[in-house]
């Protein structure tokens, strides 16, 4: 009897210990899970972090990462509506939103990737494939120019309707609707890279030249505009400044001038005759020089005071 009822306890600690190691499981911060019994899920999904019980040996625990995930897309050559083909490399973000839905119809990550590869390609496809080059390597505010406002002008023959940044959104908004009854979460898409093939980039490289040139040449021009417009101005400037220090130099000269034949005249009416002889001694010095002979009458009015008695 002893026997019996020391093996029943035994059996009884033993099924407690199992009961425990099996019976109860741990979820992290990071952690969500379903509960299965023969791989069909029981209850609801188990979200919060802590303790958690299930029925040992029976049933199982399949655990769910809670936290954002990446999605990464390969590189797909797309053509756009303009018929340019583009290399478009996307990224989206994404989470496990509802782990049960998750477990019954995706099972894995592994599977959610290629979902989303099925999803999130083909709306950025048909995205693409419905607008112009144009929308795809310009931000939404492309139209407020840094080069001024004639080149703003200029680039409204190309008006941006929706810019990467609006396609982004759009696309996102798209997918986001589709991804629910996998039980995810899309948390936003975005372009990651846009390229071009060969033959498309030269162009896109040339047409870049070309406006670069344009918008220097506009720059070239309008400097020589402003150029002009100031050498203009130096040069009124400089004649009105010439033109008066010229009038005013002859009024001071003209007022020298008038002032020296007063005083000639002063001088001369004091004494004409010393007058003459200081002009005619002038005249002569002007006149004959070292190398000069003067042939002239000793009755000449030139050569009187100088002349033989």
């Amino acid at each position: 009897m002893n026997s019996l009822v020391k093996t029943f306890f035994i059996g009884l600690l033993l099924l407690g210990v199992v009961t425990v190691l099996d019976g109860f499981y741990m979820l992290s911060e990071e952690q969500q899970a379903v509960v299965t019994q023969f791989g069909k899920p029981v209850g609801k999904s188990h979200t919060e972090a802590g303790l958690h019980f299930k029925t040992p040996f029976i049933q199982d625990v399949t655990y769910f990462d809670k936290r954002i995930l990446i999605w990464d897309g390969d590189p797909n050559q797309i053509p756009t509506r303009d018929k340019t083909f583009v290399y478009l490399d996307t990224t989206a973000r994404w989470k496990i939103s509802d782990p049960l839905v998750f477990l019954q119809a995706v099972n894995n990550t592994t599977r959610a990737q290629t979902i989303l590869d099925d999803i999130i390609d083909s709306t950025v496809r048909d995205m693409v494939n419905k607008n112009n080059l144009v929308e795809i390597i310009r931000s939404s505010d492309w139209n407020q120019s840094e080069f001024g406002n004639d080149v703003a002008a200029k680039q409204k023959e190309e008006t941006i309707k929706l810019g990467r940044d609006k396609m982004d959104d759009l696309i996102f908004a798209t997918a986001s609707k589709l991804t629910p009854k996998y039980g995810i979460e899309l948390i936003d898409v975005m372009f990651k890279r846009v390229n071009y093939i060969e033959s498309v980039r030269r162009k896109v490289y040339e047409r870049m030249i070309s406006e670069r040139k344009r918008i220097a040449a506009e720059k070239r021009a309008m400097g020589e505009g402003q150029k002009a417009e100031i050498l203009g101005k130096v040069d009124r400037q400089l004649k009105e400044i010439t033109s008066k220090a010229s009038r005013e130099a002859e009024e001071i000269k003209g007022k020298a001038d008038a002032k020296a034949a007063q005083i000639y005249a002063d001088a001369y009416n004091k004494d004409p005759d010393f007058y003459a002889f200081s002009k005619s001694l002038e005249s002569y010095g002007k006149t004959v020089g070292k190398n000069t002979r003067l042939i002239i009458s000793s009755d000449s009015e030139f050569y009187k005071y100088i002349g033989a008695k």
